[in-house]
């Protein structure tokens, strides 16, 4: 239940300072993102090598299907924090995603026979749907292991975080390599695999969870499993959606100005003033993900292709498969992200560290830079001559290093700002702000692949020229942000946060209480 924070010295005992929980989640992350990265590995080459798309319908396909992932947890958020709780929303999660990821392996005869391709949407529908009931709650559980103000929360997701990159790691290089050398098949078998341990994982060790994550009432049985029905008339609607991509663009203007709408009138109205600041700061900075996702995606997209056709991938006598190289991302996150983690807390020990928004403005020009080494590097080596794989693995680290300067702080900044019962929705705001980059990236990449100009000098100058230009906007956005990051912290009332449990106790004081809450006085409150 949102509501529910760990306290300090829970008698399970801690590791490595942590209560034991968070590496229950960090576990069962680590198979799903195996799992998902494994088949999102393979994706791009399965729609354009074998179902025979071309590269702009792929592109579309791809962003489509991505978008949808990062829609559902709207609905799997809402679910949990009204009927399900989080637990129960993470194991159904777990279960469709483990039925899709085995449907994925019923390959055909490829081309654009018909009966085939319905099996391979359906899989897609329920992936999605899965990755909405998991993604939004698995990520709120770790947020409910720590109060709100403990300093470890960003230390934490960014253990979390690597749990995820972990499973990302190995799911990218086992299942890239045995779909590309092997067969479609053997791939999205192990992907199947890899989440069905996530779901053992979770459902063994939930007493470690503290009774976090729990339903907020008792649900009866006929009302839980309608529910459940809930999630599988949404596979049937992400089955038809994903085969019409042009609808999701529509679905994303439409629903996205919805929810941010309900999300400001409610602030507005509901309430009081600190939060409601911190609720437009949480907003800034899921407008600015867009921005980052759109570029950042393009690595399971035209930049995968990119990499299969005009990169020299020999390696010490070895050609790497393309696919492989998506773990790259991973790989480097594993490597850095202790690093990351102990330079913010030691820089928050000194108060130097940087704010939230100012780190997704480094963030942003980052992934922005990525691009123009990638093209300085392509255009130094000649039109005619293979891409040097250095410059692959170099935006590869400097779209990671964007990353970590975005993404776990935007997971740890959601779950902080804002207020306990508004947690997955925010959450999942955030994961739909997602949707909307990768559907964009989607249509970056139906540029980069132009009208029938796969591959040859033409289409790498195409590619080239697209990635330039978003390189440069990436680059002017981040250092927007970077400017106006004083006035979003402003916004953030750092200084005020407190507890769920020092809230209630004012609340519990009347209107004086409430009004110490707003002028951040109240002295059992640490400042963060």
């Amino acid at each position: 239940m949102a509501t529910h924070y760990a306290e300090s010295g829970d008698a399970r005992g801690t590791i490595l300072g942590h209560p034991k929980g968070l590496f229950v989640l960090f576990f069962a992350e680590m198979w799903e993102r195996f799992s998902y990265y494994g088949m999102r590995a393979l994706l791009i080459f399965y729609l354009t090598k074998h179902w025979l798309f071309s590269d702009g319908e792929a592109g579309v396909i791809y962003g489509a299907y991505t978008a949808l992932v990062y829609i559902t947890p709207v609905l799997g958020g809402y679910l949990a924090d009204r009927y399900l709780g989080q637990r129960k929303a993470v194991a159904y999660g777990a279960i469709l995603l483990t039925f899709g990821h085995f449907l994925m392996g019923f390959e055909g005869s490829g081309g654009q026979d018909a009966a085939s391709l319905n099996v391979f949407w359906l899989a897609l529908a329920f992936i999605i749907v899965g990755s909405g009931f998991l993604k939004a709650n698995i990520s709120v559980i770790v947020g409910q292991l720590y109060p709100r103000t403990d300093a470890r929360r960003d230390p934490a997701y960014t253990i979390f975080y690597m749990g995820i990159n972990l499973g990302a790691f190995l799911g990218s290089l086992l299942c890239g390599y045995l779909g590309e050398v092997y067969g479609w098949s053997y791939g999205f078998g192990a992907a199947g695999v890899g989440m069905l341990l996530g779901l053992v994982v979770f459902v063994v060790f939930k007493p470690l969870l503290m009774g976090r994550g729990e339903a907020p009432k008792p649900l009866s049985k006929g009302f839980e499993w309608a529910l459940y029905g809930v999630g599988l008339v949404a596979v049937l609607a992400c089955w038809w959606l994903v085969q019409n991509q042009a609808v999701v663009g529509t679905l994303l203007g439409v629903f996205g100005g919805i929810l941010v709408l309900g999300v400001i009138l409610y602030s507005v109205v509901k309430l009081p003033g600190h939060d409601r600041d911190r609720i437009f700061a949480a907003l800034f900075l899921i407008f600015v993900s867009i921005v980052f996702w759109a570029l950042f995606e393009q690595a399971g997209n035209s930049l995968s292709l990119f990499t299969d056709r005009e990169v020299d991938r020999n390696m010490l006598g070895f050609e790497a498969p393309a696919s492989m190289f998506q773990s790259l991302n991973a790989a480097y996150i594993f490597l850095l992200a202790p690093l990351f983690a102990g330079i913010w807390t030691m820089l928050g020990r000194r108060g130097f560290e940087p704010s939230a928004p100012f780190k997704f403005g480094l963030g942003v020009i980052q992934v922005g830079l990525g691009f123009l080494v990638l093209v300085w590097g392509a255009k130094a080596a000649g039109m005619d001559n293979a891409v040097p794989v250095l410059f692959i693995f170099l935006i590869y680290l400097l779209h990671t290093t964007g990353e970590l300067c975005l993404s776990p702080v935007g997971l740890s900044a959601m779950n902080r700002l804002a207020p306990a019962h508004m947690a997955s929705l925010i959450m999942g705001t955030w994961f739909f702000a997602s949707a909307t980059g990768n559907f964009a990236a989607g249509l970056i990449s139906q540029a980069a692949g132009g009208d029938g100009l796969e591959g040859g000098e033409a289409g790498k100058e195409l590619v080239l020229g697209v990635y330039n230009t978003v390189g440069w906007y990436g680059v002017g956005i981040g250092v927007a942000v970077l400017v106006l990051s004083p006035l979003v912290k402003r916004l953030m009332h750092l200084d005020s946060l407190r507890d769920d449990s020092a809230v209630d106790d004012l609340a519990g004081q009347g209107e004086a209480g409430l009004e110490a809450q707003e002028g951040g006085v109240h002295p059992e409150v640490k400042p963060n």
